[in-house]
């Protein structure tokens, strides 16, 4: 890490030279959460022809073994140290439907559980350990129980945190309470002062509260 931009540029020049080189970690998958990203980057750059065979990856391999849901996933590895820029990719992370998978050091697992449990509130959490070796261990529970959990163990060993997105229901319905928190004439001169004819309007704030377009208008009455 501390090198990477210079290493790479030493590199780059035994690639142009016709050396091959193959670059490899002592865990996990080169170029993700790695400093193996900027290498292949400067290479694409260079017009140097970079391939990969596939190996063991964390967050997949944590994925597929999760029960959540894999046919949609985000993946942003570890979380940013900068308190602002955290806080942001967190705000984000707030109305993600994918589910969302996330690497975190033990001496940091508590805080961002915490964190975890203040934005995106008590959601399903697989919390997994040493994975692919002898004492791989998959901690299904939710957030707020493994807050209290690892507040009384102590985390050990790098954890990969797969967590259930906000499901499309839970987005309707925080939709629908929204337009509920204003009243019918109120909802209605939203859509109206934006030239939408009156019976559309009628028709658009019926979807919106989850009831019949007849019900609108008896409100209206």
């Amino acid at each position: 890490e501390y090198n990477k931009i210079a290493k790479a540029h030493t590199l780059i020049e035994h690639l142009e030279n016709g050396e091959d080189i193959a670059l490899i970690t002592d865990a996990g998958t080169p170029g993700i959460s790695d400093p193996g990203e900027e290498l292949v980057a400067m290479c694409q750059e260079a017009g140097i022809t970079v391939t990969a065979v596939p190996g063991a990856a964390a967050c997949i391999t944590a994925l597929t073994i999760s029960g959540l849901s894999t046919r949609r996933f985000a993946f942003e590895a570890f979380l940013p140290t900068d308190k602002k820029e955290r806080q942001a990719v967190l705000n984000e992370l707030m109305e993600e439907t994918r589910t969302m998978i996330i690497y975190e050091a033990p001496h940091r697992l508590v805080r961002t559980l915490e964190l975890l449990l203040a934005t995106l509130g008590d959601r399903r959490i697989r919390i997994c350990r040493e994975l692919t070796k002898k004492h791989e261990t998959v901690f299904a529970t939710t957030i707020s129980a493994a807050v209290e959990y690892y507040k009384e163990q102590e985390p050990k060993g790098e954890c990969v945190l797969v967590i259930e997105g906000k499901s499309r229901q839970e987005q309707i319905e925080e939709e629908r309470q929204k337009w509920e928190e204003m009243s019918i004439q109120e909802h209605m001169d939203y859509y109206m002062n934006q030239g939408i004819q009156k019976k559309e309007a009628m028709k658009m704030v019926a979807k919106d509260r989850g009831v019949g377009k007849r019900d609108i208008y008896q409100a209206l009455l």
